[in-house]
């Protein structure tokens, strides 16, 4: 099971990214990948797309960053989970770009979801901080913290795998106490790895 980050397309780019998971439980013959896509939305298709492209295909032309890669025992327990958070999700057919629901909204809400994820989404992941429901006050997409956030226009998380963030009309600044570094909007990390074993 993976989670990927790439640089999305065109202008935006230069501030975000978008997110996927692909889950793959032991036996099946191939990947799952789930994302939330704008397109076609406001023509009628579901914000939430299975098997776009493949698990790891570039993102119109922008190579992916593994954020998660677990494997082995338990996984399939949290892949059944998962699967049960994407057909759950509460904006199967919504999208806004800014501040949210998108991609990352709906990657976030799974690792709230599932907190074995750990999930560590970078700060140009622009919608991250956006809580389903309206709710003020949600745990971390990593499962470590907590976080408030006013509709994704401004809020704070302090979370062990995220360090502390501020929220600003969606734009992050923070900094990564675990693996040092500043989290900057645009720029990404300024910094140690967020994953120094790879």
């Amino acid at each position: 099971m993976q989670v990927y980050a790439a640089r999305t397309v065109g202008w935006r780019g230069l501030m975000g990214v978008h997110t996927w998971i692909a889950v793959k439980p032991s036996g099946a013959p191939a990947y799952t990948r789930y994302e939330v896509m704008g397109w076609g939305v406001g023509n009628g298709a579901p914000a939430v797309r299975v098997n776009r492209s493949g698990p790891d295909n570039y993102w119109f032309g922008s190579r992916p960053d593994r954020l998660v890669d677990l494997r082995g025992d338990g996984v399939d327990e949290l892949i059944t989970r998962i699967q049960a958070v994407v057909g759950a999700y509460p904006y199967p057919n919504s999208y806004r770009t800014w501040p949210g629901p998108n991609s990352n909204t709906f990657i976030a809400h799974l690792g709230r979801s599932v907190p074995e994820l750990r999930l560590d989404l970078p700060a140009t992941a622009i919608g991250k901080d956006f809580l389903p429901g309206g709710w003020p006050v949600a745990r971390s997409p990593s499962g470590t913290g907590v976080q408030v956030s006013l509709f994704g226009l401004a809020g704070v998380l302090a979370g062990v795998e995220e360090g502390i963030e501020l929220n600003v009309l969606g734009l992050t600044f923070g900094v990564d106490l675990k693996h040092p570094a500043l989290k900057l909007p645009a720029v990404g990390r300024l910094g140690l790895s967020q994953h120094p074993d790879r």
